[in-house]
């Protein structure tokens, strides 16, 4: 795999909220032109975009803020667990509660609340940047 594309309205806003989760910013670039339309078969599509790194290296995320057309919805903003598509991307942590914390000065909420499984993992949803849910996991054991 080579990245998880998350659309968002507040670019800006989202490269903060996945730095906060320990994420390095890759680069940023505006794209446009008829090569990005032709792939994503829209026109005149112009967008920025801001590449986020894992600091392992090995994952990434691309957030994209569309200028052009104008930004959709395909479902409630804030949809279900149980919604059909990409429902998560899911982050191990050191610290869960202190994560969360960070996250919330970020405008994150919980979706549900912290639980434990087992004595494995702590874990919990939050909804970040665009809707997306992000899962957290402590490994306590």
């Amino acid at each position: 795999m080579d990245h998880v594309g998350v659309v968002v309205d507040d670019l800006e806003a989202a490269v903060a909220f996945f730095v906060e989760l320990g994420m390095e910013l890759e680069g940023r670039t505006p794209v446009e032109g008829r090569w990005v339309d032709r792939v994503v078969g829209l026109d005149d599509v112009r967008v920025d975009v801001a590449m986020m790194r894992t600091p392992d290296g090995h994952g990434r995320i691309e957030l994209t803020r569309f200028h052009t057309p104008t930004v959709i919805s395909a479902e409630p903003e804030d949809a279900p667990a149980n919604t059909l598509g990409i429902r998560s991307i899911m982050f191990a942590v050191e610290d869960i509660d202190d994560v969360v914390a960070r996250l919330r000065a970020h405008g994150a909420e919980l979706v549900g609340e912290l639980a434990r499984y087992e004595d494995v993992y702590r874990l919990c949803y939050v909804r970040g940047p665009g809707g997306a849910i992000v899962a957290l996991a402590e490994q306590i054991s």
